[in-house]
């Protein structure tokens, strides 16, 4: 199996002027001098990554990329070129957007979710069209599963992610918290995958746990002043804009603290009830 694109550790053959050589099955990579550490020696082993350099030679570095080959991740571009765009994945060579690979063509200095591949070269290089490179007709999930969330798109309904670096799928806006950006990481569920194989994630597993949070910070926001000004009737926006919660959300918490006897309804809102 190639160890280009990806990270491995590697064992040293032998050391000369120019760096550490190692063997690969059939393949010979080169860490170059300058990334050798003092006294490094034939048998050494190293946890490194392997690419091809602008000769198209293997060669390996002990730095850290923001992805290997088969990760999705949110880059920014630092220059467009003939060949398309280049984007900034922590090597000193760029990573290689080909304008074919492009979902929208691409513009300096703005970040774009990409996927890391291989080209028919062997050479490591992104694409940005994303849909292409996700599972839609064998998922291999099941409703509850805990999975891993990137968030990949914020669209009218929520926020797109990918699922295990591998599914799409859809984070609801009522479960989304607005500090949510691209690119960020968070574990989820699977709620439902649906027969169009489309599938649905929470950020937490069953509805209790999503009250028994929504009392909690509905509670603190009214410790803190003492009244708040909402309702039934009040709309989505302005619940969430002064709680933080979705309408649905809202309305149970303030139910269930109701029954509790914590709080009081009047007129035109809720108020803390004095212990």
């Amino acid at each position: 199996m190639s160890v280009n694109g990806k990270f491995s550790t590697l064992k040293i053959d032998k050391v000369d002027d120019k760096g550490a050589w190692i063997k690969a099955g059939k393949e010979t990579i080169l860490l170059p001098q300058k990334e050798v550490p003092f006294g490094t020696k034939a048998g050494d082993q190293f946890n490194l990554f392997v690419y091809k350099d602008s000769s198209d030679r293997l060669v390996a570095t002990r730095k850290k990329p923001k992805a290997q080959v088969g990760d999705f991740s949110r880059m920014q571009v630092t220059q467009i070129g003939k060949p398309g765009a280049f984007l900034d994945w922590g090597l000193e060579k760029d990573l290689l957007v080909p304008f074919k690979e492009q979902f929208e063509l691409m513009k300096e200095e703005r970040w774009y979710m990409v996927k890391v591949c291989l080209d028919t070269e062997g050479r490591v290089v992104a694409t940005s069209q994303i849909e292409k490179c996700l599972e839609t007709e064998h998922i291999d999930l099941k409703e509850d599963d805990e999975v891993d969330l990137l968030i990949w798109q914020h669209t009218p309904l929520g926020c797109k992610v990918i699922i295990n670096n591998l599914y799409s799928g859809l984070l609801y806006k009522d479960d989304a918290p607005e500090h949510l950006q691209v690119g960020d990481r968070i574990k989820g569920f699977v709620k439902r995958i649906r027969k169009d194989k489309k599938i649905d994630v929470v950020r937490r597993k069953g509805g209790a746990v999503d009250i028994v949070e929504a009392k909690d910070t509905l509670l603190q926001a009214l410790e803190a002043v003492g009244f708040l000004p909402l309702n039934d009737k009040s709309s989505p926006e302005e619940i969430k804009a002064m709680v933080g919660m979705s309408k649905k959300a809202f309305k149970k918490a303030v139910g269930g603290l109701y029954k509790r006897r914590h709080i009081e309804l009047v007129g035109n809102g809720i108020r803390l009830l004095k212990k």
